[in-house]
């Protein structure tokens, strides 16, 4: 069971990232819309909405990783979503990366990035629970499923 608990933490803790890093983006927005502010992210207005809304989506995101985190056997599909937008965003910041145009502002960021999403999505590939785990709850708790 020790794979289940790393499991566990792993998500619980990608939650909390995702919460943390969310609810900053939506402050991000907030900060920007003050006049005379300087902004954190070097973008105009558009781009600060999008921020925004991309944080909103973090921060829902987040919830469905710490749900997934408490019942992991019933919620395996959370983490293999996850694992398939890691790799998605590693492809876009090797793409970006390859471009040439984030190049001079982010420098091989990007490509470590890259290593890190694909990494964590790895583990959470090969930590999450096993179908066979997953009914063998199922029947522990009250039957199967229809």
């Amino acid at each position: 069971m020790n794979r289940l608990r790393l499991y566990r933490f792993l998500m619980g803790t990608l939650g909390i990232a995702f919460f943390v890093f969310g609810a900053a983006m939506v402050a991000v927005f907030f900060l920007y819309q003050r006049p005379g502010s300087v902004p954190l992210i070097p973008t105009g207005p558009i781009g600060h909405y999008f921020v925004a809304f991309t944080g909103c989506a973090l921060m829902g995101w987040a919830g469905g990783l710490i749900g997934a985190a408490r019942a992991p056997l019933a919620s395996r599909s959370v983490g293999t979503m996850t694992a398939f937008v890691l790799a998605l965003m590693a492809l876009i910041r090797m793409v970006a990366w390859l471009i040439g145009d984030y190049a001079v502002w982010l420098g091989n960021l990007p490509r470590s990035e890259a290593g890190f999403f694909l990494l964590i999505a790895l583990a959470l590939v090969w930590l999450r629970p096993t179908v066979a785990e997953s009914r063998m709850a199922v029947d522990v708790e009250g039957g199967n499923l229809p």
